[in-house]
């Protein structure tokens, strides 16, 4: 007869993102544990008592139960003080309920972080420069092929796990639920949610057509909202599990347009402003779920595809839509837009990483609109 297994608390590390269905981990102590997906209420008392019951587990043990095997899955869970301890499955050596030391240099370090539009452009130099500093990215895309193709680069590269691409459509609220679920049956949830994915139409608002304008609102806005819908929920049950102690984040990419407004890209405009209302709202609502909201409103990428594409491009909208008067070229559009900038170049995505480092390292401010515009937009 086999012994009795040691019954360890159950753990919430995550959830399905219907808002309802807690992802529970049942741990024993001989490596084995139970995933169930349940439909339970599970309250701020249920949390006490099961991490009273894990409290006194660590308190005996010194760590966390070391690896949990999922009984007729490929895939295990583990538990540790950074994400690479818990691949490795080597438990947690010390005190989980003693924050680690946190410093500027380190603040991504073992962090779950997922950008969407995170395929091509501004979204792979997010990306690139999060695992750059320590960090895993879940890289979530409509381009599934680009999305797997810079995963493979980035795992090579750096000779482990450090991404996972994942097929979304951010104006559907099924395709982003379901991504959201993937990430809770993978990793239990995330640290940081970057709403990145974003689309621009130019034109006079004397021609732009409706259609267009509605696309630009469906993507940029819209699908800020869907995503925080559904990251919202996940993210407030893992605070909900973690005694209090455990700040997550919301970032949305607005924009220099979302902060003045941009002439003949009146769509644009309007939605990087309305992320901004957006992410003040939600701010003030999500804080009793230790979630910070933030937006991060860089100034123009002249370098990405976004503005460089030969055929689709700003530069090309903007020279053929007459928007710079006295441009004859491409060179002469991208030059009028080098010189609004008082540090006389345009916005890189090292710009922005930095700006999310922060928003992520500072743990008083939510709500906020930063400006990463080389000094082109100064707030009052």
């Amino acid at each position: 007869m086999k012994p009795k297994k040691e019954l360890i608390a159950p753990i919430i590390r995550g959830m399905t993102s219907d808002g309802e269905t807690p992802l529970i981990v049942t741990c024993h102590e001989d490596s084995v544990a139970e995933l169930t997906l349940v439909n339970k209420e599970v309250t701020h008392e249920t949390v006490k008592e099961w991490q009273g019951a894990l409290s006194l587990f660590i308190e005996e043990h010194k760590r966390y139960p070391r690896s949990i095997k999922i009984a007729g899955e490929a895939w295990s869970m583990a538990l540790g003080a950074t994400l690479e301890e818990a691949r490795e499955k080597r438990g947690v050596s010390k005190d989980p309920t003693v924050e680690r030391k946190v410093t500027r240099g380190n603040i991504m370090e073992g962090k779950v972080a997922l950008v969407t539009g995170g395929a091509q452009g501004f979204g792979e130099g997010i990306v690139r420069g999060l695992i750059a500093e320590g960090g895993f990215v879940y890289i979530a895309d409509m381009n599934l092929t680009g999305a797997q193709g810079l995963a493979r680069e980035l795992n090579s590269q750096y000779k482990r796990e450090v991404a996972i691409p994942l097929y979304v459509n951010v104006t559907v609220e099924d395709s982003v639920e379901e991504m959201l679920n993937e990430v809770a049956l993978t990793t239990g949830s995330l640290d940081i949610f970057i709403s990145n994915a974003g689309v621009l139409r130019a034109g006079s608002v004397k021609e732009l057509t409706l259609k267009d304008f509605q696309f630009v609102t469906d993507v940029d806005y819209t699908g800020f909202f869907i995503c925080s819908k559904f990251a919202s929920r996940q993210l407030a049950y893992q605070n909900m599990g973690s005694n209090g102690t455990l700040l997550s984040d919301i970032i949305v990419i607005s924009s220099k347009s979302g902060l003045e407004g941009s002439n003949k890209n009146s769509a644009y405009a309007g939605a990087k402003f309305g992320v901004i209302g957006l992410a003040q709202s939600f701010a003030l609502e999500l804080v009793s779920d230790n979630i910070k909201v933030n937006a991060i409103c860089p100034g123009n990428f002249l370098d990405g595809p976004l503005w460089s594409d030969p055929e689709k491009g700003l530069f090309v909208q903007y020279l053929e839509a007459g928007k710079v008067p006295s441009a004859k070229t491409l060179h002469d559009v991208r030059r009028f837009y080098e010189a609004k900038v008082p540090l006389n170049r345009g916005c890189a995505t090292q710009d922005v990483v930095r700006a999310i480092c922060y928003v992520v390292e500072q743990k008083y401010e939510t709500g906020q609109a930063v400006p990463v515009t080389g000094g082109q937009v100064m707030l009052n």
